[in-house]
């Protein structure tokens, strides 16, 4: 296993040095080893784990539910069915949105082709 400084982290994860102290401190990242200095090293599990924040930060999942998802995939016990049934309610959330932006989009292409017709015609748009 390979380990990381916090700005290697920094720069596969794609999260700032500063992200990665505050999901440390609010509990998105525990049990983040340390070295014999005492500072913190990151290992490839950390960055899988980093891989699968950055998709529900980018896809606009709330931190209280990130960290909701974090406490459960730590958790004791049997939490697959909570787990998925979270991804599922986000999952949901993600599907409107991108259905919004479709139609957003479709506004946007229809100003576009009116103003390409316009410079076509010479008129004014």
């Amino acid at each position: 296993m390979s380990f990381y400084s916090p700005a290697e982290t920094a720069e596969k994860s794609g999260f700032s040095i500063d992200t990665l102290r505050y999901y440390e401190k609010i509990g998105l990242l525990s049990g983040i080893a340390r070295n014999t200095s005492g500072r913190r090293v990151f290992s490839d599990d950390d960055l899988a784990w980093l891989e699968m924040l950055q998709c529900l930060r980018g896809t606009g999942m709330p931190i209280a539910e990130m960290l909701r998802y974090s406490e459960l995939a730590r958790g004791e016990g049997d939490t697959v069915q909570e787990r998925l049934d979270l991804l599922l309610e986000h999952d949901r959330r993600v599907e409107e949105r991108i259905a919004k932006l479709r139609e957003q989009q479709e506004q946007i292409q229809w100003k576009i082709r009116l103003y390409r017709g316009a410079l076509c015609d010479g008129l004014p748009a």
